[in-house]
């Protein structure tokens, strides 16, 4: 089965297939595609940028079929507004040439002109946990009518704390429904709650939990400080054919607007910014220039992550390693999509090697360590930094071995054994006399 025509897929829907360029259907959507059709509970588990939107999209309009009604009959859950913003275009593209609603809700922006489109009628809803609570207790979404519901990118949903508010969800909407969940990884968390809320779900599993596409080159270089990490990045940029179309993650929002700066005034070109507290129409057009092309850098916390869905991204650039594994997973998946190749380079420290190791565990695949093609200038680390980073070596022996007391408790305990021999000493030294 290599074509959309095998799939028991309608005229409308393969007219939109052809639309949108697909020519041929990929493992997760050859997979999990017949389960769905056949009403089935399907757990999805695939790599990011293997088209797992259409996989579960395509079954679910189909089996709608058409605009009925006033009640919403599919409930779409994801994590962030990006990702809100990504499925929609997809389902909307997808259903083109049907008659079926689709609406999407998220927070960060007035729920007044939600509300509306909403009351206008809806077949399928997609919106975050937040806001859809938020419409169901001003009483503006009525569920009753819900026959599928779809949890996408279920672990970034469990890694942001959403497990409450799914469980409310769950309560309002009908207990006899299809039950999809469709996730990059699978690890713990994301099986208690297949366990929670699936029955006897069909597991359509294309590649491990947690591995990385073959596509996808991957390597390292030291780095001892955050100045000599943006001098570095600031050098590679400079090549415009190499890295005609990157995405940098950075750990905290302040480093994003840090760099930014640093590399507006250093190199040609505009740089965008991609963080929580930009307002949601700075974060859109960021993202949509940078899916036009009009910006070939954009710098990001992990809240693009999972909402980029662009082809052609050349190179994904790890600024900090990520203490949460499964996010580097995420981040370099937004290369190398749609059949096409990427590089992900990661800059460490000392303290974040330990991070890169277990890494390298989950994705059970070995990251090469490369040595800096070109001499950058040497920074001094500053005092905050180095203090943050002894820190952060602590804090690993202690998880590694939980009877380690502590570089500080050494020094204290060093300094106190100095001084006790010494009284000691002077101590004797009045009895001779």
């Amino acid at each position: 089965m290599t074509s959309f025509s095998d799939l028991k897929l309608t005229r409308q829907y393969l007219n939109a297939i052809d639309d949108l360029g697909f020519d041929e259907v990929t493992p997760i959507q050859k997979r999990a595609i017949p389960p769905i059709l056949a009403g089935q509970d399907v757990v999805g588990v695939a790599q990011t940028g293997t088209g797992k939107t259409a996989a579960y999209m395509l079954p679910v309009l189909k089996r709608l079929n058409f605009a009925q009604g006033d009640l919403i009959r599919a409930l779409v859950l994801v994590p962030t507004k990006e990702l809100v913003l990504q499925v929609e275009k997809m389902s909307k593209a997808l259903a083109k040439y049907t008659d079926l609603r689709i609406v999407a809700v998220y927070g960060g922006v007035g729920w007044k002109l939600q509300a509306e489109e909403i009351e206008k009628g809806a077949d399928i809803l997609i919106a975050t946990p937040g806001r859809f609570k938020e419409l169901y207790n001003k009483q503006v979404i009525k569920p009753k009518g819900i026959k599928i519901l779809v949890l996408d990118e279920a672990d970034r949903m469990m890694d942001m704390g959403f497990i409450n508010q799914l469980r409310d969800i769950l309560e309002v909407i009908p207990v006899k429904r299809q039950n999809l969940l469709f996730s990059a990884t699978f690890n713990k968390k994301v099986e208690e709650l297949s366990h929670e809320f699936l029955e006897f779900p069909t597991r359509v599993e294309v590649a491990e939990s947690s591995t990385t596409a073959d596509d996808i080159e991957q390597y390292a270089y030291a780095l001892p400080n955050e100045r000599s990490k943006i001098e570095f990045l600031k050098d590679l940029l400079v090549d415009e054919n190499e890295f005609s179309r990157v995405l940098v993650f950075v750990r905290s929002k302040n480093t994003v607007e840090n760099i930014a700066k640093y590399l507006d005034r250093k190199i040609e070109g505009e740089v965008r910014t991609l963080h929580s507290n930009k307002g949601q129409n700075s974060r859109i057009n960021a993202m949509q220039a940078f899916k036009d092309g009009e910006v070939r850098m954009l710098i990001a916390t992990d809240v693009a992550s999972r909402g980029i869905d662009v082809t052609g991204v050349s190179h994904v650039i790890n600024f900090d390693v990520p203490r949460n594994y499964e996010d580097y997973v995420h981040r370099i998946g937004r290369t190398g999509r749609a059949k096409m190749s990427g590089i992900a380079i990661s800059f460490v420290n000392k303290a974040e090697k330990y991070h890169l190791k277990n890494i390298e565990k989950l994705i059970r695949k070995p990251i090469e360590r490369k040595e800096l093609p070109f001499e950058i200038p040497v920074f001094p680390t500053s005092k905050s930094e180095t203090k943050e980073m002894e820190f952060e070596i602590d804090r690993q022996k202690r998880r590694e071995n939980p009877d380690y007391k502590g570089a500080f408790h050494e020094r204290t305990k060093g300094k106190n054994k100095g001084r006790s021999s010494k009284g000691k000493r002077s101590g004797r030294k009045k009895n001779r006399r």
